[in-house]
């Protein structure tokens, strides 16, 4: 019984990761960005009553938009880990994408070491993390 928990526990981590379409998009690198513009902006899950700009999240500039958040979203300020080629950074989620996950250029370089415009969008493995992670 033992053995069978801790298996069905470690093949829960292991579908917690997946491969996911990654850019970038030089606005969330604007630290003076209102977090008004972003799908993370009012309502109970919304942000700006803690973060009123992108700089004050205590991440910044790891910070980006992932496919499947709206507005008022209950992932809103989520962070998750972002592998790629050996190299992860932890990235708050604080907008919508439509496509995987789409995080600032100084996040997307430091991924993947300055390569980030002539790569444009890679690949990459993404697992949910601990708030704390990401300072959150």
């Amino acid at each position: 019984m033992k053995f069978s928990l801790a298996t069905f526990g470690l093949a829960s981590l292991v579908a917690s990761a997946a491969a996911m379409s990654v850019s970038y998009d030089t606005g969330y690198d604007d630290p003076n960005r209102s977090m008004g513009v972003v799908s993370c902006s009012d309502g109970p899950n919304g942000l700006m009553h803690r973060f009123p700009t992108q700089g004050a999240i205590p991440n910044f500039p790891r910070i980006g938009g992932l496919s499947g958040i709206a507005w008022n979203s209950a992932q809103c300020g989520s962070c998750h880990k972002i592998t790629y080629n050996g190299k992860s950074i932890f990235v708050v989620a604080i907008d919508s994408s439509s496509t995987g996950f789409n995080i600032g250029l100084t996040a997307m370089n430091e991924l993947t070491n300055n390569q980030a415009t002539s790569l444009g969008r890679i690949e990459a493995e993404v697992t949910n993390a601990s708030p704390s992670d990401c300072r959150m």
